[in-house]
């Protein structure tokens, strides 16, 4: 059973809730410090991973890589295990999803290698502190997320489609919050597309493939940021063999400061 949403002052509370039970998404935990995206594969696989991310920046900034078959990054937190400190994660064999368990303690292996990468909660607290209002966050919902027809830079076996989430404005707002996510490389960055979902292959807004539907009003701009829910959908297209990741939504909250990754 998911426990009610927890009130996580920093990092480590949002980690201790997690192995503890809450197994519901992050947007909004522990305000001020970075969150990220999981990906863990065979150390066969991590080369290719890794050139896959320096090709695919804006979808994949990399924040850290463990040593293989170590769940520990101390950098990102002190008491910080990759195996139970994500509210939910999810296992693949051959691109397809197997399982969405609360911890990864069953399928841990002595030659996993780990790859936390930026997610743009982290700027949404930049917006947020410049009175910009995020309805997602508002509604109580996941961000919303899709599969695109921009195709990523291959590398090796790695290659599929760009997943962006969205976030809707008012004009006034959209341009503001382009400026401010330009400030944050490692976490996305500026928006990868501006208004016109079908130009990059999104025909309905109102059915995400990742993360929970947020409407549009006549008067608002959706605006899509490059996502790190990619290398899952690379994970699909490619039939990577084996591959743990976290379910959308459902991030590693660091011990890292959000303000630290500001490139001004």
């Amino acid at each position: 059973m998911t426990l009610a949403r927890p009130d996580c002052p920093d990092g480590a509370a949002a980690r201790r809730a997690a192995r503890e039970g809450y197994a519901g998404h992050t947007a909004g935990l522990a305000p001020g410090f970075v969150q990220g995206n999981l990906v863990v594969l065979p150390a066969a696989d991590a080369a290719d991973f890794l050139r896959f991310c320096v090709a695919n920046p804006k979808p994949c900034p990399l924040l850290a890589v463990s040593e293989p078959g170590d769940p520990h990054l101390p950098a990102l937190g002190a008491d910080l295990d990759l195996r139970t400190d994500l509210p939910r994660y999810r296992v693949w064999r051959a691109g397809e999803l197997v399982a969405e368990p609360t911890d990864i303690l069953a399928h841990w292996r002595t030659d996993l290698v780990a790859f936390v990468l930026g997610c743009s909660f982290s700027f949404e607290e930049a917006l947020i502190a410049d009175g910009i209002p995020l309805k997602h966050l508002a509604m109580g919902r996941n961000v919303a997320m899709w599969r695109t027809s921009i195709p990523c830079t291959p590398a090796g076996r790695f290659a599929g489609p760009l997943v962006v989430s969205m976030r809707p404005f008012r004009p006034a707002d959209a341009i503001r919050a382009i400026a401010i996510t330009s400030r944050f490389p490692a976490v996305h960055g500026a928006p990868v597309h501006i208004g016109h979902p079908h130009l990059i292959g999104i025909e309905d807004l109102s059915a995400p493939h990742y993360g929970e539907p947020v409407p549009v009003e006549d008067d608002e701009l959706p605006l899509f940021w490059a996502c790190g829910v990619t290398p899952q959908a690379v994970i699909v297209a490619a039939r990577v063999p084996f591959a743990i990741t976290h379910a959308p939504g459902c991030m590693l909250v660091t011990d890292l400061r959000n303000s630290r990754l500001a490139a001004l």
